[in-house]
């Protein structure tokens, strides 16, 4: 590898401003705010959707009629083009 063309790569935090879950993970990414966990200093990043807040991930989906919005389309347009 070429050497001073790679950005730094750093523990930094990402929090979860839905859930106030926080990650510490590496990443070459960087913020000017910063966190203390487990008596360490980390560069933050706040996020505004993770898996921890994410109606996918948490099973808190919503399950849409999809039959009751067909039939509705078909009753407002059914002598449309006749």
């Amino acid at each position: 590898m070429k050497t001073d063309i790679h950005p730094e790569y750093n523990a930094i935090v990402f929090r979860d401003l839905a859930s106030g879950e926080t990650f510490l993970t590496r990443s070459t990414l960087t913020s000017e705010k910063t966190i203390e966990l487990e008596g360490v200093t980390y560069t933050v990043l706040d996020v505004e959707i993770s898996s921890a807040s994410h109606p996918f991930y948490t099973g808190k989906q919503r399950i849409m009629d999809s039959a009751g919005r067909v039939e509705k389309f078909n009753q407002r347009f059914k002598g449309f083009g006749a």
